[in-house]
Formats: C-alpha cells, sequence, structure tokens
C-alpha cells in the first residue's frame, strides 16, 4: 500500500467512529451453531476509525493506518492493505446509503484492543468504521443496519460470525444473543469481571475451523456440546438475575473445564483460571476462541478484584483490566 500522504486538497471531510472490546462470559463456539452466548463490553479497551473522504473521480483505494496500543507500551504504527472484509463492509455501506459506487477513503485506527486475544479486535474496527462512515456521509443507519454491516466484515475474517462480538463491541452492559436476537439481560447485583491477557493467540477463524472438523467427524459430540452449552448459559441469566454470585461463577468454571475438553485451552490458560481461583476469584475460564488469548476470572467486590488482578500480574507477569458490571434492568434490545 503507498505510504505518501494525500494532500489537504484531495480530501473533503473526515469523521470518526468509535467501538470498543468485549469478553465473552459463556456461549463462544455454540454461539455459531445457534446457542445463546452471553458477552461484555469493555469500555476500557477503546477502538476509533477516522475516515477521510478522497474527493476524486471513479472508485478510489481504501488506505488502512493501524495504531494499535498494546499494555502500556507506545501505540505501533502499521499501514497496510485493508482486509477484504472492511472492503466488503464499504462495498455494503455503499450500496446501503445509496452511493454511486464505493468512495475513496484513508482510514486510520487507533485501537487498545490486542489482536487474536478474543477481545473483538476485528468487530471493534469494523464497528468503529460503520459509525465513521454514516457520519460522514449522513447515512442515518439504525442500530440493526449498523450490526449488519459489522457483520459483513465478521463474516469474512471469521468465517463464521454468530453476532455476538458485533453487538458486544457497541454494548454499555452485559449483552445475550439467543434466538437470532441481541438483548440485555437483568443484572441482580454488581459484581467485577477481571480480564487477563495470556499473551499468546491465534485467530478466531482457525479454532472456528479446528472445532469445526471435529464435529465433523463426531456429529453427537456437537450436540452434546451444544447442549451443555446452552444448559451453562441459561443457568448462568438466571444466576446474573438473582444475584447469585457463588452459582455464576461455578458457572464460569464449568464452561472452562468444557472448552479445555475440546481441546481450545492451552498449558498457559490453564494455569492462569486455577491462580485466579487460588487468588479469591469465584470462577473463571477462558473467554474467545482459545487456543490462547485471554482469561476471565468473576469477583464480586472491586477490592477482591484488584486481589486477582494483582496475583495475576505479580505471579504470570499478565496485563490484567477489571470490567465493572453494574446491577440494573434488562431489555429486549432487537
Amino acid at each position: 500500500m503507498s505510504t505518501h500522504h494525500v494532500p489537504e486538497a484531495d480530501k473533503r471531510h473526515i469523521a470518526t467512529g468509535r467501538a470498543h472490546g468485549k469478553i465473552i462470559m459463556l456461549g463462544e463456539h455454540a454461539a455459531v451453531y445457534g446457542a445463546p452466548a452471553l458477552a461484555l463490553p469493555v469500555p476500557a479497551l477503546g477502538c476509533q476509525a477516522t475516515v477521510s473522504h478522497l474527493d476524486r473521480p471513479g472508485r478510489g483505494p481504501l488506505r488502512l493506518c493501524r495504531a494499535v496500543s498494546v499494555a502500556d507500551g507506545p501505540a505501533e504504527k502499521t499501514e497496510e492493505s485493508a482486509p477484504e472484509g472492511l472492503r466488503l463492509l464499504v462495498d455494503a455501506f455503499a450500496r446501503r446509503a445509496g452511493l454511486a459506487e464505493p468512495p475513496g477513503l484513508e482510514v486510520l485506527v487507533e485501537s487498545g484492543v490486542p489482536p487474536a486475544r478474543g477481545l473483538g479486535s476485528s468487530a471493534a474496527t469494523a464497528r468503529a468504521l460503520v459509525h465513521a462512515l454514516d457520519r460522514l456521509f449522513e447515512a442515518g443507519l439504525s442500530s440493526r443496519e449498523v450490526f449488519e454491516l459489522v457483520q459483513v466484515s465478521e463474516r469474512s475474517a471469521h468465517g463464521r460470525a454468530s453476532g455476538i462480538d458485533a453487538l458486544a463491541v457497541g454494548g454499555t452492559g452485559p449483552v445475550l444473543l439467543a434466538d437470532g436476537r441481541g438483548s440485555t439481560p437483568p443484572v441482580g447485583s454488581e459484581c467485577h469481571v477481571v480480564v487477563a491477557d495470556s499473551g499468546s493467540g491465534c485467530g478466531t477463524r482457525e479454532a472456528v475451523a479446528m472445532l469445526g472438523a471435529a464435529f465433523a467427524q463426531a456429529p453427537g459430540r456437537r450436540a452434546d456440546f451444544l447442549d451443555r452449552s446452552t444448559e451453562l448459559t441459561r443457568a448462568a441469566l438466571g444466576d446474573l438475575e438473582n444475584g447469585r454470585l457463588p452459582g455464576l461463577g461455578r458457572r464460569l468454571t464449568d464452561g472452562h473445564e468444557m472448552l479445555a475438553g475440546l481441546g481450545l485451552t492451552t498449558n498457559r490458560t490453564d494455569a492462569l483460571v486455577q491462580a485466579a481461583l487460588a487468588a479469591g476469584a469465584l470462577g473463571a475460564k477462558m473467554t474467545g476462541g482459545g487456543l490462547g488469548g485471554c482469561v476471565i476470572a468473576l469477583t464480586a467486590t472491586p477490592h477482591e478484584a484488584d486481589a486477582v488482578a494483582g496475583r495475576l500480574a505479580r505471579e504470570h507477569g499478565v496485563h490484567t483490566w477489571t470490567v465493572p458490571v453494574a446491577k440494573g434492568a434488562g431489555d429486549d434490545g432487537f
């Protein structure tokens, strides 16, 4: 991709859009087969897309610059060809907005969402871009239209995409995807979730493909997995609504053991789960695609969250974030 700067005379106007990271509490992988999934937004991991429309005739280039901040270090800036998913997203947006042809764009993505960690990096980038395009061209997209455009990119990136990431990276509270609908489940008691980065990971597409191949050889195993995952997620929703945090924690730990049985955990994530439990977490599990990535741990209070995060940082050298979950009523979403 060209690295030269576009003169101001070639630019028409600029707009920005924002999104953030997410974690899956329960239902990862099962969601792509239609089972329910429960996720949380991680507002501390922000993502901003700044879009400049190049005022030139004909279809212009889609230039992409990324500035990704990992942990407390400086942002790493790269210029690259835009992924196919983002190109497809822009094409779909142009059709939705009634543009004569896809526009030439220069896109700067500034993200604090570590890639390949199960934290929704690709979905956050796509959602931030959609919001920026919506503002740039004054398209007036609905929530459903934003979701569908993010899904265009997500399906290209991962092969199969349930939609839970596309919803959660724009959410403000817990997000439930069930029966093809997104909603906010009720929360009966405040709690706190510690997120720990194992330091390694792989693309979700690889994990989805691995699991799909295993299920193709043993269809009964897929049915058992979906039944068990659905059971855990439904039970967790009841615990969440009624403030039964110890019960919710047990569901998380059971979920980790289920995913470990499918070969999706690693020695590192298994060790982090055990360390979190030893430090007083009510439950802990891997989150996201697996084969590395992050671990989450449930605690009742900020003090307990600090204790778990501190121990994981001291003894295992991981970077952590804490997500507060506020008590509140749910809504039906869309």
